[in-house]
């Protein structure tokens, strides 16, 4: 008897623990937006250029990185502004494609590592993933030496949604004119992403 209370006592509380839980787990969800779900690899297009690369979701990464080369800063109007070189392969055409953009300098980003230090100047430049362009924070680097020519940060995955890294491309980018465009002088970071 006293077995058969205490079997009905834990099957009680087990019951009772995981209703709480799947209760609270349901009222976030009712309170939270949905959020768009991204693989660890997306298809996305440089913007307004419309060139197609593969863009890595590196979520131990903090800043989006850029591959560029001929990186060259100069002074225009009193300002600091860098010029540099995007040679990528268009995925959707098949082919190599070049452009030079000049952009002022956002900010600096120092990286410290076994190597040494780095500077990188760091620009803002627009991505269309799925059917939203994001303008972010891009540090300028060559990246020919890596698999991915976008490496996309935290503070850009925040503003994208969830990362799921068991898939990949799970969307193709298709913005036009009317796109939604998500601009970074709006955008509010969550100090938890490591600010």
């Amino acid at each position: 008897m006293l077995k058969r209370i205490v079997m009905t006592s834990a099957a009680v509380l087990f019951a009772l623990t995981h209703s709480l839980a799947w209760s609270a787990e349901s009222a976030e969800k009712e309170a939270s937006p949905a959020k768009k779900q991204f693989g660890w690899l997306e298809m996305a297009t440089i913007e307004p250029w419309g060139v197609a690369v593969k863009a890595k979701l590196d979520s131990g990464a903090l800043t989006s990185s850029m591959h560029a080369t001929e990186i060259e800063e100069f002074e225009k109007d009193g300002e600091e502004w860098v010029r540099f070189t995007v040679d990528v392969e268009d995925e959707y055409e098949d082919e190599d494609v070049s452009k030079t953009f000049e952009l002022p300098v956002h900010r600096r980003l120092l990286l410290r590592g076994a190597g040494g230090t780095d500077r990188r100047p760091v620009v803002l430049m627009k991505l269309c993933l799925k059917d939203t362009v994001y303008e972010e924070q891009f540090s300028l680097r060559d990246r020919g030496d890596m698999h991915y020519p976008v490496l996309l940060g935290r503070r850009t995955i925040q503003s994208l949604g969830l990362v799921d890294v068991s898939k990949n491309f799970t969307h193709k980018p298709s913005c036009d004119e009317s796109a939604t465009v998500m601009n970074y002088a709006t955008k509010e970071y969550d100090e938890d992403i490591g600010i």
